[in-house]
């Protein structure tokens, strides 16, 4: 029953309301930063207060009138939709610590610009939430792909400008795709608004009832990462972690799989896509990049490529279950959004973590880094522990209902795959813990040699950038830049001794008094800039062949160039986001304590039973 609120608006409006006031408090970081984990918070606020109406049954609706004949622009809070927009906000709130926490470790340029499109991107995430008919939520969409592409763009390299040209030309291609399926129903029907079981039915024939499901299975498989249309996916880790979690676990590629289900459930209807037999099509792709991807993902040494194939492969399950048009798959496939969502971010914030506070971005470099670092690696165990399935974690519960839903459907291969793929995700997971606490670190007493990775391929020599004046360049956004310190840019050295050369690393202010030589290692924390590049432009951390010993940022001897010590855990703004998603990542498998299980319950009983 649809009543009049305008909380599902107030919900997407809130973050853009947060974007202003970073762009206007930009000359305050202080301000800035705070005003994006106030402006989580009352997003976060927002949504809880929707969710009673949602759960006795109801369906806050805001419209903002007509954009078409017949079709409305709507926000509706819906079971679905809501359950979306929980993950999102709560996560957001932790997202939003964690970010500024990343970004000042860090000391990464363009603060502003990165928060406040960190922040626009998700008031699009709501909107897809909420969106109550399939124009509002086309807009949407692609709204979401161009607010993220700044994000994965970020560094502002080769590297991240061609990811983000893939990223973009990957995720437009669908986007047109699904717009094409779109006009093929409105022209048909009349008709766009979201309805539990499907609102088009028969209205448009097998022939094009086809044609429809494959637009949207290519439109939408592309950002949910099947394969092979998932390539833009594990390039778009250049982007800095707290982006990648983003990504990952919140927006993106959650918003693909949401779209999935929306499709099936709630456009076609599982009943006019059972009439034509094409969902064995999806459910065949769906299958086959789990077990594709689980396999690249046990190859892969750098961590965040590693998490990237884990994501596609999760993803993929989703999509199985929405395909198979049982009420059990169905509902386990809301359920896997929400659980996986929290476990998968939970290990690209210890990722994060690991390269601020030990610059580590390796599986191979991992030894005996949990004694270092305890909480953020018992963090990323038990997140490891409920994405492999693991009872009592959350993942458990999801796996469980969604290979029930497989048997109810008598998809009893899709049942083994998603059992098998369970070792495949202990494979690629656990092998990190192991590493984490069960080896000696290289510089233990009695500990291995430390081992250096594969020499990186030759990178073009780049021409020195010309001097500019002391007080650096201001960035795009107007920010006065932060002051230079000339000794950063060629340190001083002892009487007798040769002239270092000058490391183009080092242009972030050093720490030491103006009188003493700049230290190759600085032990103290700088402060971040905003406005300058604080790295070379050429090193690119979450690149697995841009590695080597004399990279100037990495050493094996116990020391990051950022100002850290490699001997202790990340600031207390990273650290606490991922422990208490890791911790939550076990607790959404001990009992409904959301309510959110019962409403994927609601969810999936209306959408078959409405399809029958």
């Amino acid at each position: 029953m649809e009543t009049s609120s305008l909380l599902p608006l107030a919900a997407v409006l809130v973050p853009v309301a947060t974007t202003a006031v970073i762009v206007l408090t930009r000359r305050s970081t202080a301000v800035r930063d705070a005003s994006l984990v106030i402006g989580a918070l009352l997003t976060f606020g927002v949504v809880a207060a929707t969710a009673p109406a949602t759960l006795r049954g109801e369906v806050p609706t805001s419209s903002l009138g007509e954009l078409l004949p017949g079709v409305e622009v709507t926000f509706a809070a819906d079971g679905m939709g809501l359950i979306f927009a929980v993950l999102a906000s709560f996560l957001w709130v932790l997202a939003g610590g964690y970010a500024i926490g990343y970004m000042r470790g860090d000391n990464a340029a363009n603060q502003t610009r990165f928060y406040a499109f960190y922040s626009l991107c998700l008031s699009t995430a709501f909107a897809v939430a909420f969106a109550g008919d399939l124009l509002t939520f086309f807009i949407a969409y692609e709204l979401l792909t161009i607010t993220t592409y700044p994000l994965v763009t970020h560094k502002g390299d080769a590297k991240a400008i061609r990811a983000g040209r893939v990223y973009l030309g990957y995720l437009l291609t669908g986007g047109a795709l699904v717009l094409l399926a779109m006009i093929i129903i409105y022209a048909q029907t009349g008709d766009l608004t979201f309805t539990a079981g499907g609102f088009v039915g028969d209205q448009l024939g097998s022939t094009l009832t086809i044609v429809v499901f494959a637009l949207f299975a290519l439109g939408f498989g592309t950002k949910a990462g099947l394969m092979p249309l998932h390539a833009w996916l594990p390039g778009a880790m250049v982007a800095p972690p707290p982006v990648s979690a983003l990504l990952h676990a919140v927006a993106v590629v959650k918003g693909g799989v949401f779209a999935v289900g929306r499709a099936v459930g709630f456009v076609l209807g599982p009943g006019a896509i059972a009439a034509v037999d094409v969902q064995g099509f999806l459910a065949a792709v769906a299958g086959a990049t789990i077990l594709i991807a689980s396999i690249i993902a046990l190859r892969q040494d750098h961590l965040k490529r590693r998490l990237a194939y884990s994501t596609i492969a999760h993803l993929a399950y989703i999509v199985l279950g929405f395909s198979l048009l049982s009420e059990g798959a169905f509902e386990g496939s809301l359920l896997h959004i929400l659980n996986h969502g929290v476990a998968k971010i939970t290990l690209f914030f210890a990722a994060g973590a690991i390269h601020i506070a030990a610059h580590k971005d390796h599986v191979s470099e991992l030894d005996g880094i949990g004694r270092r670092m305890p909480f953020t690696m018992a963090a990323f165990a038990l997140a490891s522990f409920s994405l492999a399935g693991l009872p009592p974690a959350g993942g458990f519960l999801s796996k469980f209902t969604l290979v029930s839903g497989a048997l109810e459907a008598e998809a009893y291969v899709h049942a083994a795959i998603m059992v098998g793929s369970g070792l495949f995700t202990a494979g690629y997971l656990f092998p990190v813990v192991y590493r984490a606490f069960f080896r000696p670190a290289p510089d233990a007493p009695g500990g291995p040699a430390p081992s250096l990775p594969p020499t990186p391929e030759p990178e073009p020599t780049r021409a020195p950038e010309p001097a500019l004046a002391v007080a650096g360049p201001a960035d795009e956004a107007g920010e006065p830049a932060a002051p230079v310190d000339t000794a950063a840019r060629a340190p001083a050295t002892a009487p007798g001794e040769p002239a270092a050369p000058v490391d183009t690393a080092a242009r972030a202010p050093a720490t030491a008094p103006a009188h003493t030589a700049a230290p190759r290692h600085p032990t103290g924390p700088t402060e971040p800039a905003d406005t300058a590049d604080t790295a070379d432009p050429q090193h690119d951390s979450t690149d697995p062949h841009q590695h080597d010993s004399t990279d100037p940022h990495h050493d094996h001897h116990g020391h990051d160039h950022h100002g850290h010590d490699d001997h202790g855990e990340a600031s207390a703004l990273m650290v606490v986001p991922l422990f208490t998603t890791g911790v939550l990542s076990i607790l959404l498998g001990l009992a409904d304590w959301t309510g959110l299980y019962e409403l994927a319950g609601s969810v999936a009983a209306a959408v078959t039973g409405g399809g029958a």
